[in-house]
């Protein structure tokens, strides 16, 4: 059986074009949690799909931005996923675990999430040991900090009930007080990384 699971999150205004989404898809049985942000911990509607899932089920979902609060939360669900022998299948993504190409791929996604984050603190650590030897105070090269920055990658990944991107670079810039080219930087960075892990 396939079950798919939708999040309409408070900005966006209804769920059918993920519904739609995941019908195509031939789920059997659909929860969709609304009115419910991406770091909201009570999912209760997922919690149902989750309960409902077998050995041998597919967990359908559009994006992995719609059932992952974080990329601890995607490892330790995932895991669970896999012992119980459940599929997860994510339609805009080309993800399906199913596959050995599908495997592959959501294994790089998550690694490339950890090793961006790694990159992230070496760099400001490597900053602030540079700044330190020359006798001046660290700064930070993206002019926002590690949280921020992961904070602008979400936001970029957002997608609306139409698939597209909720936010754009210059309200991204907006939101945060920095200039645009700072959120470009950022972008051409994840880019980079995405081109070495992919051997692209």
């Amino acid at each position: 059986m396939r079950i798919g699971y939708a999040r309409v999150s408070t900005r966006e205004q209804n769920s059918v074009s993920q519904r739609q989404l995941l019908a195509e898809a031939g789920c059997e049985e659909i929860y969709i949690d609304e009115g419910v942000s991406g770091k909201t911990a009570s999912r209760p509607e997922l919690d149902k799909a989750l309960t409902r899932l077998r050995r041998g089920d597919t967990l359908v979902i559009t994006r992995l931005s719609r059932l992952f609060r974080s990329l601890k939360h995607l490892i330790s669900l995932t895991g669970d996923l896999r012992e119980r022998g459940v599929d997860l299948k994510v339609t805009q993504q080309d993800i399906d675990t199913s596959t050995s190409t599908g495997r592959l791929m959501f294994h790089l996604l998550g690694a490339f999430d950890e090793f961006n984050r790694e990159l992230i603190v070496e760099g400001t650590r490597e900053g602030l040991a540079a700044t330190t030897n020359r006798g001046r105070n660290g700064g930070r090269p993206h002019k926002l900090s590690m949280r921020q920055i992961k904070q602008v990658y979400q936001m970029l990944d957002e997608r609306g009930p139409d698939d597209r991107p909720v936010w754009n670079v210059t309200g991204i810039a907006r939101h945060f007080a920095v200039s645009r080219p700072t959120i470009y930087k950022l972008i051409d960075d994840r880019a980079e990384l995405a081109a070495h892990l992919t051997g692209r």
